[in-house]
């Protein structure tokens, strides 16, 4: 398995120690490689969205052609990220096909709010996707909940100790953006009760030394907020930075029912069950006070432990074990855009 796009040499038998991963992946005769030479031999090829349309255009040599380099296209300069791979998308299909069988992977983390030139890569340049999408040919979540095997596993099951809860609300930022929903929310919010911002971007101040989960684990609540609302789009925000810290996370992304596909009701706070920034702020004053309710937020943690996923060897593994149980059905992705957007 090649993927394209990165130039350290990398093999994986993925084949986690930690348990939790065992039990999702275990895979032998699998190679994961970044060497161009064997890109022939490759049963499918991983493609990063966001190297495809940032800097120079970076695709796999025509199969079947006379292997060159294209300096025009190398040496271009392109304004115009949907441009620029527009051009890379068509030169690559007027040039020549993939090796037969050969998969071609689209991947991406980012939310389509800040995914550009989408809608200039060709129709049918990809057979699969792979994203936090759960409707993706190959699904991997910023992270999930799995039951408890082993008291030690984290976060520990019983709530956590409310003796270093010092502090009421905190949120971490560090891309701060006026125009987004969460800063704006944020302003309404800081009105009625006080939070403290840590970041490197906008009223923040520098995360402690003793790191972002220590740091939050000091809060009784965590703002959750995503940078953009789209399907299925929660991100560490919620998975590392809320539960495993030990905070209560009030959230702000796709909608409740979306959060309750990953995660119980009864373990989050959802901006869209109040009708004002005002009215949230009063009902964390109300589980400040009364400590009995607060701790239900915390009751999931006796059946579930948190899996973080780690990038990027999981990714890979996982398309790894798409190829090894999917077989021959071909398959191409007609509308990218529209699917990954809508």
């Amino acid at each position: 398995m090649a993927w394209a796009g990165h130039e350290r040499q990398y093999e994986s038998r993925c084949r986690p120690s930690r348990s939790v991963d065992a039990l999702r992946f275990n895979i032998s005769g699998c190679r994961l490689l970044t060497d161009r030479a064997s890109y022939g031999e490759a049963q499918a090829v991983l493609f990063h969205h966001r190297d495809l349309v940032k800097g120079p255009p970076d695709w796999p040599p025509p199969w079947g052609a006379q292997v060159r380099t294209d300096e025009a296209l190398e040496l271009r300069v392109f304004d115009d990220q949907e441009g620029a791979a527009m051009l890379a998308g068509e030169a690559l299909e007027t040039a020549g096909s993939r090796p037969p069988g050969q998969r071609w992977v689209w991947m991406n983390f980012e939310s389509p709010s800040h995914s550009p030139g989408l809608r200039g890569l060709a129709k049918n340049l990809f057979n699969w996707t792979l994203s936090y999408r759960a409707d993706s040919d190959v699904f991997v979540p910023y992270g999930f909940l799995y039951p408890r095997n082993h008291p030690a596993d984290q976060p520990p099951g019983l709530g956590p100790t409310l003796a270093r809860k010092r502090g009421l609300v905190a949120w971490v930022v560090s891309n701060w953006d006026e125009r987004q929903a969460r800063v704006r929310y944020y302003h309404q919010l800081s009105r009625h009760v006080s939070v403290d911002v840590f970041g490197r971007a906008g009223p923040g101040q520098p995360v402690p030394a003793s790191g972002l989960l220590h740091t939050v684990a000091r809060y009784k609540f965590y703002l959750a907020f995503e940078n953009s609302q789209h399907v299925d789009y929660i991100t560490e925000k919620l998975w590392r930075n809320a539960f495993l810290a030990g905070a209560v996370p009030v959230v702000l992304g796709p909608d409740r029912a979306n959060y309750e596909r990953f995660v119980p009701r009864s373990s989050f706070i959802h901006v869209d069950d109040f009708p004002s920034a005002a009215s949230l702020a009063a009902y964390l004053l109300f589980l400040d006070r009364n400590l009995a309710v607060y701790r239900r937020y915390f009751h999931w943690r006796r059946s579930y432990a948190v899996h973080i996923t780690s990038f990027w060897d999981e990714p890979w593994c996982r398309a790894c074990q798409a190829v090894q149980t999917s077989g021959n059905q071909p398959k191409s992705i007609r509308n990218l855009a529209g699917w990954f957007e809508r």
